[in-house]
């Protein structure tokens, strides 16, 4: 295999400072204070003992979270910064569509700074010339192309640097994030461009939020996190095991979350519509809900789930005093305060019976059919009149997973069908 990008042990070590300012350069010295304000107070590694391998003419995805060392590891790569220990080694001419526009001047027009950007990355003037249209073309700024850059939105500033560092014709292509330059027509335009690089056997590396983007078009994924490598290989191995990483953190953020919002729960100020209520406990506590837990389809608590899963609503409730009037209730919330799905068991006519002691309910939903977001949870058992023994308000959040990202509430089952004459990749 030949290798156009070699990563071999690398770290990279960021100093931290405590920020001191000095009224002046004259009083810093008096103190004595210059030399002792200005060393680094901290250490911060972008990234630990990194190593992978490029193969030439591959496209690799690096993914990951924020401040997972993606954006660092590129510019070690790019040459923008060098490491800390180990080496890189990079084969070829490389174009990085990181800092986009960086050698732009706001007072001079466009057609100015392609050519000033053009020869910065290692075109000639020749060079620009010949591509000078497609540049343009391609950045959608012909009517623009003589005005000052000052005058430009950000999206068009970005769309010209773009334009011009997509048509270095490199060896090597590194991108970071840069997808987010223009409308939609001009991002399909760029992964286009993408497309075309692999077709003629240029080596890509990108960094990307969007996990769907390097299923469809990466041979490899690399993930890290905290600066290390944790997984490299098949995009969809590496994505999965990403995901059941970031949920697992998910779970642990809202199991602390709920864990908070119980424990401090008060109740909220009056409101005419109890949906418009806010976030709080109320109730004569004659049946008490003494705990609530979430449960996924393996049967264990969770705060995470796919959409299309089945999830169970467990709680406990205790009461002192036998009653035979009580009715328990169940609503989800989206992120919005917008209710998705409310009912109790009187809606549904199951006439109360009797309560005594301690006992055990369970709300099961065979199908998740939600989309994913952020939802929130009540639960509730009062009289048939609606007079509340416990109401739990938007105490517990959980989460909803998706690999498609639908908008909405609702994800109903469905399926699509085309005549033979509409056609899709």
């Amino acid at each position: 295999m030949t290798s156009a990008i070699e990563l071999s042990n690398v770290s990279k070590i960021y100093a931290r400072y405590s920020g001191h300012q000095f009224a002046t350069l004259k009083s810093a010295l008096l103190k004595r204070s210059l030399l002792r304000d200005l060393r680094p107070n901290e250490a911060f590694t972008a990234l630990k003992d990194v190593s992978f391998t490029v193969a030439k003419g591959s496209t690799v995805g690096v993914i990951g979270r924020n401040g997972s060392g993606k954006s660092t590891a590129l510019k070690l790569v790019a040459g923008i910064t060098k490491p800390t220990a180990g080496t890189v080694k990079v084969n070829g001419k490389i174009s990085a569509l990181i800092e986009l526009g960086a050698g732009f001047h706001p007072e001079i027009s466009g057609r100015e700074n392609v050519f000033i950007n053009g020869i910065m990355l290692g075109l000639s003037k020749r060079e620009v010339e010949e591509r000078f249209d497609d540049i343009v073309d391609f950045a959608e700024l012909r009517e623009f192309i003589d005005a000052p850059v000052k005058t430009y939105s950000s999206g068009m500033y970005m769309r010209l640097g773009f334009a011009v560092a997509i048509h270095v014709d490199p060896d090597v292509l590194l991108v970071d994030e840069v997808l987010a330059v223009g409308d939609e027509s001009f991002t399909h335009k760029c992964l286009d461009k993408f497309s075309e690089f692999r077709r003629r056997g240029k080596t890509v590396l990108i960094v990307t939020h969007s996990l769907g983007l390097v299923e469809r078009l990466c041979d490899e994924a690399i993930w890290l996190d905290g600066g290390e490598k944790q997984a490299e290989g098949d995009p969809k191995r590496v994505i999965g095991a990403y995901l059941t990483a970031v949920e697992q953190t998910e779970q642990q953020q809202m199991a602390a979350t709920t864990a908070k919002s119980v424990q401090t729960a008060k109740p909220p100020a009056p409101a005419g519509d109890m949906f418009q209520a806010t976030e709080g406990r109320w109730g004569s506590r004659e049946v008490e809900i003494v705990a609530v837990q979430l449960m996924g389809q393996d049967g264990q608590p969770s705060f995470a789930f796919h959409t299309g899963d089945a999830v169970s609503i467990k709680f406990n409730v205790k009461t002192t005093t036998a009653t035979e009037d009580f009715v328990f209730g169940v609503s989800v919330f989206n992120a919005d305060g917008v209710c998705c799905f409310g009912t109790n068991t009187d809606i549904e006519a199951m006439t109360s019976e009797r309560l005594d002691g301690d006992g055990q309910v369970v709300f099961a939903i065979d199908h998740l059919d939600l989309v994913e977001g952020t939802y929130k949870l009540d639960v509730a058992v009062h009289r048939r009149d609606g007079a509340p023994y416990d109401y739990h308000r938007l105490l517990y959040t959980f989460r909803v997973q998706s690999r498609t990202h639908e908008v909405g509430i609702f994800r109903p089952a469905h399926r699509w069908t085309f005549s033979p004459n509409v056609k899709f990749k």
